[in-house]
């Protein structure tokens, strides 16, 4: 046992030296010289779509009050060690008594679209539709809906950002449980009876993969359960089929009437092989992507799970003397039902990665994150303006896009979160790495376009500071700071406000001496 244990000691040292000698000698690879940060001018099609987004329990606040029940992380965030800080999105910025005010921002910023999300347990407490509807909350986001589209602003509205009622959870254990199923399309169902004469664009669910492996494998986030190395397979399962149940609905119901459309956000980083001439490499490099992105798009778009997720998890549940694998299966029936739920693909993307494979030692207990056998690194010279994960990496969003193009059939696709956040406390002129940030990723979408990729719209992520989950307040994405420490949660605009509406009215980047002419035109 000593020796295996030395052994075992010995080869993770060896692949700590290897990933410092390959980090070091960066300016080697091939992919260092060949950069693609060239910057492409020219403008969006006419008809694209410019927003901001936020979700609910993020920016509401009003945790208790007029009626909403409690939701997964209101649980999650009161217990104390499970939050930075031991934060909470109790108060959160009082968006739920700011609507109008916020209105006003996204008027100054000029945006065609707004992207929220509805808290599941505001309109509904227990989650139950038999059981009790909450009609000050089905009034509140009415309210908002209107209120958007009296200015002009397309609402764009995602189902669930996360906040499970959390009386789901404790009577069934949340998305572990295929009952949730059923619930979620009642809930759905009512959200398009109340809404759906006015709201077009639905999304089921943003940033699933989240939800599945940090709130039921690693325990990051609510309900922050550690199930192992199913927990996360089994979440992400059901709620694959919640989403083609509530499409199933729309489409059968709904459509015909209300005109709409219904789609799903998936985010998803860019795995990028670091050696692109060694084969080992890409194939790590289509594992990552395969097992972020793939593992809820390939369904939708394709019937099935990745093969190569399939394969992988498969023969790493047989090593481990399992009979099934941990990923679970869908009947032919179900990948007939599933495949082709999605009238457009909603991408949030934040940063790219460096991908080798990585051989973990048998003896190590398997999970989502360990079964592709891969290690992710990153350029030391990418800018990493905020939190260590999120670095600036422009080009891999139009590779991204390409993948999707290729892999899905050219879907249409709307980008609903990109943006990048800052650790440090700062208000109006300071927040340059933003700017260009923007500047950067928006520059790659419209290369992307150039490629024949159908991308029809852009949310920037976020239109607030707000609360970061397991991060508390610490990270802050917005376009305007909120004074968290002020009991009136002032907006105070960035910097990258200014420049965020000078890309809207120009509609892009028009050539330099196009671009000085707008400069010109627009108020300073």
């Amino acid at each position: 046992m000593k020796r295996t244990a030395l052994k075992i000691y010995i080869l993770r040292i060896w692949y700590m030296l290897v990933l410092v000698i390959r980090l070091n000698t960066a300016e080697d690879f091939q992919w260092t010289k060949n950069n693609p940060g060239s910057f492409y001018y020219g403008t969006f099609p006419a008809g694209f779509l410019w927003g901001v987004g936020s979700s609910a329990y993020q920016t509401e606040g009003a945790w208790d009050k007029d009626g909403k029940g409690p939701s997964i992380w209101d649980a999650f965030t009161h217990k104390k060690g499970t939050v930075f800080r031991n934060e909470t999105g109790d108060s959160a910025c009082d968006g739920y008594y700011k609507v109008k005010d916020d209105i006003q921002l996204l008027k100054e910023l000029k945006v065609n679209h707004y992207l929220f999300s509805i808290s599941w347990p505001r309109i509904m407490p227990t989650g139950i539709k038999t059981e009790q509807l909450n009609e000050k909350g089905i009034q509140f986001y009415n309210d908002t809906i209107n209120s958007l589209l009296e200015n002009n602003i397309t609402p764009i509205v995602s189902l669930y950002h996360w906040d499970l009622p959390q009386v789901l959870q404790e009577k069934y254990g949340g998305w572990q449980n295929m009952s949730m199923i059923n619930y979620f399309n009642d809930y759905a169902n009512l959200c398009f009876e109340k809404f759906g004469d006015r709201v077009k664009h639905w999304i089921t669910f943003s940033n699933p993969s989240a939800v599945a492996e940090k709130g039921y494998e690693t325990g990051e986030h609510a309900p922050g359960l550690k199930l192992g190395g199913c927990g996360a397979y089994k979440a992400a399962h059901h709620i694959i089929k919640s989403h083609a149940k509530v499409w199933h609905s729309y489409n059968n119901t709904w459509r015909s009437e209300q005109q709409g459309m219904v789609g799903i956000s998936l985010t998803s980083g860019w795995g990028e092989p670091i050696d692109p001439h060694n084969q080992t490499d890409r194939d790590a490099a289509e594992r990552y992507i395969q097992f972020h992105l793939g593992w809820f798009a390939n369904p939708i778009y394709r019937g099935d799970y990745p093969e190569i997720m399939k394969n992988y998890v498969g023969r790493k549940s047989a090593q481990q003397g399992l009979r099934t694998s941990r990923l679970p299966t869908f009947s032919v029936q179900e990948k007939n039902y599933i495949k082709g739920t999605s009238d457009f693909l909603g991408i949030g993307h934040f940063t790219t990665r460096y991908v080798i494979q990585k051989r973990l030692p048998l003896l190590q207990a398997s999970s989502y994150n360990t079964d592709p056998d891969l290690a992710e690194l990153v350029d030391p010279k990418w800018p990493a303006p905020g939190p260590k994960w999120l670095y600036s990496v422009p080009w891999g969003f139009r590779r991204l896009l390409n993948f999707i193009k290729i892999q899905y059939g050219n879907p249409l696709i709307y980008v609903t979160e990109n943006g990048v956040s800052e650790k440090v406390q700062c208000t109006q002129l300071c927040d340059e790495w933003r700017i260009e940030y923007l500047k950067g990723y928006i520059n790659e979408i419209l290369k992307a376009l150039n490629d024949g990729v159908n991308v029809k719209g852009y949310t920037a992520w976020s239109l607030l500071d707000k609360f970061e989950w397991n991060k508390g307040f610490s990270e802050r994405f917005g376009f305007y700071h909120v004074d968290f420490k002020n009991e009136n949660k002032t907006r105070i605009p960035k910097a990258s406000v200014d420049y965020y509406k000078k890309i809207i009215s120009a509609n892009g980047f028009p050539n330099p001496r196009e671009a000085e002419y707008y400069t010109y035109l627009l108020p300073h």
